[in-house]
């Protein structure tokens, strides 16, 4: 799977702004948040009377260098790190996608997938709009535009807020005014905090700690923030009768020490191991995470069952990200240039290997192959997830159904594919349990093959939940 976005935006009060101006403070955000896109990055900033940006492909640290940041002055702004779910990789789906119309300019900082994304875009390209980008961004930004043209900014997101379907959380600049805004049923994470000198909105957590401020809250699903100089002003613009946030930011996309909707990433993750220990016990003589995501599952594995904790893989975290494979041949030195074998702490061992998900099963097999040959003698599977047996349309590129080996193979062929002598899914009911969220506040699209919203050709589980108020007459 690859990661999703990540959104900021900051505003800090004029009298903070020269030493501390929001160019930077995005920034910084956006290198907390960088787990979440690795594909290209970019600021926009209020100057004056104008609106300027830094864009480009590549890391936070790569595109960006003090003197161009230093003349972004201004006291409010926006930022972004993507990986492309919907749109190509490159310059021009670089966001924040900045729009320039008849009353003023916007720029737009979305995390999320359109699942109406292609339909809005023929209605808007019927009308005469031209379209310079293939992403859902652009979508949202001349539905913004339009309502803009008649109504202020509360009003006209509300009203772009009720066409769009899917998931969305938006860090929007609206000439001098920051918003937020996070779609009705919460899919994608969004938080408020307070810092020194201003305030920020950001996709985790770990962002407002970098700049040392304090959480505030999240924003609540449907709702949308607008931050000023005393504060922020809420405003409730969409009440589901439950959320549906998305299980692979506790599982996989978040960084451990966020807080996401009111848990600790690490803790869930702890939790899980724990379940994965309940549910499938085995015995072995060590317990081994795949870094990094299996670590802190791995560790709540060993609390559970007893078990010693030991690593027999540690990964190269200087691997660019642009490493190309240059042939089949080259995969197993590719999956050894990103992780290699601790010999010493695997020889002659039964092992559990600790994992977030398996999706294709390739980089899994290639793993377990490399335990083995460093002299493990068994190697047990355990994975902090369900199988994932369908795909998700809502902002994680994860496979295709035809990708994916769990929805072609029940476990057992799996366990064969992989090369593992056992293997055990985390089942759904203990992900929610490690999660502490009721299961109805939750997207388990990818999991159960039910999706919160319609998806043609798929089920709708909120659909399903409306027909079980009604009496089996009304139902039929």
């Amino acid at each position: 799977m690859k990661e999703e976005c990540g959104v900021v935006g900051v505003l800090m009060h004029d009298a903070d702004a020269k030493a501390k101006p929001a160019s930077l403070q995005i920034y910084y955000s956006l290198y907390a948040l960088q787990h979440r896109g690795q594909e290209s990055t970019g600021i926009t900033v209020k100057c004056g009377e104008t609106i300027k940006s830094i864009k480009g492909m590549g890391l936070v640290p790569e595109v960006y260098s003090k003197d161009d940041l230093l003349k972004l002055k201004g006291n409010i702004g926006v930022g972004h790190v993507r990986y492309s779910t919907t749109g190509d990789s490159k310059i021009e789906n670089c966001q924040p996608l900045m729009v320039k119309y008849k009353s003023g300019n916007v720029a737009i900082a979305h995390n999320g997938n359109l699942v109406n994304g292609h339909d809005l875009r023929d209605e808007l390209e019927s009308e005469g709009r031209i379209f310079i980008t293939n992403s859902d961004t652009e979508v949202i930004a001349h539905l913004l535009v339009k309502e803009l043209l008649k109504h202020d900014p509360i009003e006209s997101i509300k009203a772009v807020m009720s066409r769009l379907k899917g998931s969305y959380s938006l860090a929007l600049m609206i000439d001098d005014r920051l918003f937020a805004a996070r779609d009705p049923l919460g899919f994608k994470p969004l938080c408020i905090g307070e810092i020194s000198g201003g305030y920020v909105v950001a996709s985790e957590s770990v962002a407002i700690d970098t700049l040392n401020g304090e959480l505030v809250r999240d924003v609540k699903p449907g709702e949308v923030i607008e931050i000023t100089d005393s504060g922020f002003e809420s405003y409730q613009m969409f009440n589901e009768k439950n959320a549906a946030h998305c299980v692979f930011e506790y599982i996989y996309f978040a960084r451990p020490d966020s807080i996401i909707d009111g848990q600790l990433v690490y803790k869930v993750r702890e939790r899980i191991g724990r379940e994965l220990a309940k549910e499938h016990p085995v015995e072995a003589d060590i317990v081994s995470p795949v870094p990094d995501s299996g670590i802190t599952s791995a560790i709540g594995y060993t609390e559970e069952s007893g078990i010693n904790y030991q690593e027999g893989l540690m990964k190269n975290r200087y691997i660019g990200r642009t490493f190309i494979i240059p042939g089949q041949a080259m995969r197993e030195t590719a999956v050894r240039l990103k992780m290699n074998t601790i010999s010493e702490n695997l020889k002659d061992k039964k092992v559990i290997l600790i994992d977030d998900s398996i999706v294709r099963g390739t980089t899994s097999k290639r793993i377990i192959e490399m335990v083995r040959k460093a002299g493990a003698k068994e190697v047990h599977a355990r994975i902090g997830s369900p199988a994932i047996i369908a795909p998700c349309y809502l902002g994680i590129d994860m496979a295709t159904r035809e990708e994916l080996i769990a929805a072609k193979k029940p476990i057992d062929k799996v366990r064969e594919a992989i090369t593992a002598d056992s293997l055990g899914y985390l089942s759904i009911d203990g992900l929610v349990k490690a999660i502490g969220i009721d299961r109805s506040e939750l997207c388990l699209g990818c999991l159960n093959e039910l999706y919160p919203v319609e998806i043609p050709g798929e089920k709708c589980h909120r659909k399903q939940l409306s027909l079980d108020e009604f009496g089996e007459e009304d139902q039929s």
